[in-house]
């Protein structure tokens, strides 16, 4: 019921941003997150042709709120499929390796895993490998009817900076470990920031 009436306040939030939003931000910001999605390719003429259109309306009003409605349902459309469009303003940022002195730089601990189905984390004050422990602890207490199956396990730093979630490995991470996460990040950061949402 809670979760049912936060979507319903945050879709009637996103639509009343669409709905005075300026024309080229709704655009611009749309065709931001499209290309961190799989899906990219099926809209990009579309886009670019907006695009293309909004640059030679010379301040039509016509033309600026007929294309803004076609943004508006695109936007609404991408919803429905389960997309989360307020990630468009946030970055993942993987920066290298820290150590104990990023406390001092605003970083805290974190540790990730990603299983099959879902993504688990856990951070905190205590060191990672303890960080871990607690995390595996509250996964089987959680999942004792069918334990999930991990397919990588990242022991990092974390640092909100604005709207990137900027993400360093510990001594705990080896390099062949962040390369993997590396990797997941270019093809999945918009999954991966929705998952790290709570991640303050």
């Amino acid at each position: 019921m809670e979760r049912r009436k936060s979507i319903k306040k945050r879709s009637l939030k996103d639509l009343l941003s669409d709905r005075f939003s300026d024309t080229w931000k709704l655009l611009s910001e749309t065709s931001g997150f499209l290309s961190k999605t799989p899906v990219f390719s099926h809209y990009e003429e579309e886009l670019r042709s907006w695009r293309h259109e909004l640059q030679n309306a010379n301040n039509s009003g016509e033309t600026s709120n007929g294309i803004r409605q076609k943004i508006v349902y695109l936007r609404k459309s991408l919803r429905e499929q389960g997309y989360d469009l307020s990630l468009a303003r946030q970055n993942l940022i993987l920066d290298g390796f820290r150590n104990d002195a990023s406390l001092g730089e605003g970083f805290r601990r974190v540790v990730i895993y990603f299983g099959e189905d879902d993504v688990y984390w856990l951070s905190g004050e205590d060191n990672h490998v303890t960080l871990a422990e607690f995390l595996e602890r509250q996964m089987l207490t959680r999942d004792q009817k069918q334990p999930c199956r991990i397919r990588s396990k990242h022991y990092l730093w974390y640092c909100r900076k604005g709207n990137d979630l900027v993400l360093s490995g510990s001594d705990t991470e080896t390099k062949d470990d962040f390369d993997r996460l590396k990797t997941m990040a270019e093809t999945n950061s918009l999954v991966i920031l929705a998952k790290l949402r709570g991640l303050k």
